[in-house]
């Protein structure tokens, strides 16, 4: 099983399995806490990443839903979550809340697509149109907040080069995107100058959505798609959608593939990626 993953991410796992088990083996809460000696609240708080299961816990719950042999395997999965420390902990407070979760499953992920609808994504900005969006989104900022929200920003993207297996990243931007200013007009050019590099990873695919394919699939707006590594045994990733006020995490299999064939009904109509990194080279030129 996989131990190196962000501890969130793996306490969200343990959560959704034990109550994935649960409900596959037609039990209710209450059934389990009368199995476990416990309130049906100590359940809930298990399938929801309050709490983490006990070794002993673990050993009856697996075996009252009929996976004894997967025991060894939640206890390491368990253990490492114990012991892990997630990597934005000294960035704690620079980003709110409930974007924490995501922070985990992006550095986890052995995927991630996106259709981004008005900027570039977080993972392909440059320190100087960050330093744009943030101040757009949030003018009344610190100098020293939007300073350390920058830097999570910045570091968030060593996932793009993580070893040895970073993530396969697949992008659609809307073409919008490449004409919006962003405070100077040096700050767009050298952010898409900075797209044109990050081309040269062998992981990463960058598609635009032209402007003439009109109202299309993705027109409610920015959405992720993440992806994790197949010795998560059935988790079916996730799909992630942001508000100004709180973020959606749905994890439901048929809601994940709505958005999967959104995003695919998406990269159809957008340019090839061929055709989409002469388009910035050309929209470069433009600039200059």
């Amino acid at each position: 099983m996989v131990t190196s993953s962000s501890p969130t991410v793996l306490r969200r796992y343990v959560a959704l399995e034990l109550r994935r088990l649960r409900e596959g083996a037609g039990f209710k809460r209450q059934q389990v806490a009368e199995r476990l000696r416990c309130v049906p609240s100590h359940i809930s708080h298990l399938e929801t990443m309050r709490n983490l299961p006990k070794a002993a816990e673990l050993e009856v719950l697996l075996g009252f839903y009929g996976v004894a042999e997967r025991t060894a395997a939640f206890l390491e999965l368990v253990d490492a979550a114990r012991k892990g420390r997630d990597w934005w902990l000294p960035f704690k407070g620079a980003a709110p809340e409930w974007f924490d979760l995501y922070l985990g499953m992006e550095s986890s992920a052995v995927q991630i697509d996106s259709y981004d609808s008005m900027v570039v994504p977080g993972l392909f900005q440059t320190p100087a149109y960050a330093k744009a969006v943030i101040r757009a989104g949030e003018p009344e900022l610190a100098d020293a907040e939007v300073a350390l929200r920058i830097e999570l920003r910045m570091t968030r993207q060593d996932v793009l080069l993580r070893q040895p297996d970073p993530p396969a990243v697949w992008s659609v931007l809307d073409e919008s995107v490449l004409h919006r200013p962003a405070g100077e007009p040096q700050v767009l050019l050298e952010q898409l100058d900075h797209l044109v590099k990050l081309l040269e990873l062998p992981m990463l695919t960058i598609q635009v959505l032209p402007l003439e394919v009109g109202v299309h699939a993705g027109i409610e707006g920015t959405f992720m798609i993440l992806t994790f590594p197949p010795e998560l045994v059935g988790d079916p990733g996730i799909a992630y959608v942001e508000s100004r006020i709180g973020a959606t995490y749905y994890e439901d299999p048929v809601e994940i593939m709505t958005y999967r064939n959104t995003l695919r009904r998406i990269q159809i109509q957008a340019r090839t990626p061929e055709e989409s990194q002469t388009l910035l080279v050309r929209r470069i030129e433009e600039l200059r």
